[in-house]
């Protein structure tokens, strides 16, 4: 009955469904591959995020190494920043609204230095390419809180003069006379004393995982359908094979049932409008 399935043509759609499976499968890995990934994230916002700050300790939690168990973690330093070798950075977008990110290395006593990036502002009017203002630190001895960050890659693409184009740190250090711990830098959460006026400070990151199960379970699926597909196509040519050979089994043919009385009764009426 259905020894058409061994032909070459139901063997080659055999084929493309078993591929096309593999792929929904696939896709559907990497979606939860994705959603493990945020949820890693996620565990490590809850966990560091609002944490209670940890003071500087050189060689044990500073930025000269970077842990990602550690990141989000809120660290203490103390330092004077360094205005003079103060930069921002392209292409920072919030909200929809493009704009840079202010990097300034923060000295401390220990003879090190670390990058702080300090917030963001909104692209200027005045310049093109160019904040209309960025707002100076305070002066002197400071007291910095900031959470932990991994730097970014660098990227193959030029900044002008006092602007860079990744939180490339290596490449920001190489820009000093003095060392600079390049592994981490911090992402502003409070100054003491604070300054008169601040770039705005980074929102906190969402802790939605996204949609990336429901995507998954979408991809798995559509590989199983694919198989109901071809189950579906290979039952409606055996019916069509049947009809061809005369084979197909007569379909019992349904008796209707009579009317009650009553219900005679009841279209009589209804035909002379009397109900």
């Amino acid at each position: 009955m259905y020894r058409f399935l061994f032909s070459a043509r139901w063997l080659g759609w055999l084929a493309m469904v078993v591929v096309l499976a593999a792929g929904c499968v696939a896709l559907g890995r990497w979606q939860l591959d994705r959603r493990e990934a945020v949820v890693e994230d996620i565990q490590r916002i809850v966990a560091n995020y609002d944490a209670a700050p940890e003071r500087y300790v050189p060689g044990e939690n500073g930025f000269d190494d970077y842990d990602p168990s550690r990141e989000w973690s809120p660290v203490t330093f103390v330092g004077t920043y360094d205005v003079a070798n103060q930069v921002v950075v392209r292409n920072r977008p919030m909200n929809g609204q493009p704009g840079y990110e202010v990097l300034t290395p923060l000295r401390l006593d220990d003879g090190t230095a670390v990058i702080i990036d300090r917030g963001w502002l909104p692209i200027g009017n005045a310049e093109a390419g160019r904040p209309d203002e960025v707002p100076e630190p305070p002066a002197g001895q400071v007291e910095v809180t900031a959470r932990t960050k991994p730097g970014e890659p660098a990227v193959n693409r030029g900044a002008p003069e006092g602007q860079v184009a990744s939180i490339d740190l290596p490449a920001l250090a190489d820009r000093l006379d003095y060392p600079v711990q390049d592994a981490a830098y911090g992402l502003l959460a409070l100054e003491r004393p604070a300054a008169s006026q601040t770039p705005l400070a980074a929102p906190k990151p969402s802790i939605d995982e996204g949609p990336h199960l429901s995507y998954s379970l979408q991809w798995f699926a559509f590989g199983v359908l694919a198989f109901v597909g071809l189950g579906y196509a290979a039952r409606q040519q055996r019916r069509s094979d049947a009809e061809q050979d005369g084979t197909l089994p007569e379909q019992p043919v349904r008796r209707r049932r009579r009317p009650s009385s009553e219900e005679e009764e009841d279209a009589i009426l209804d035909a002379q409008g009397i109900r």
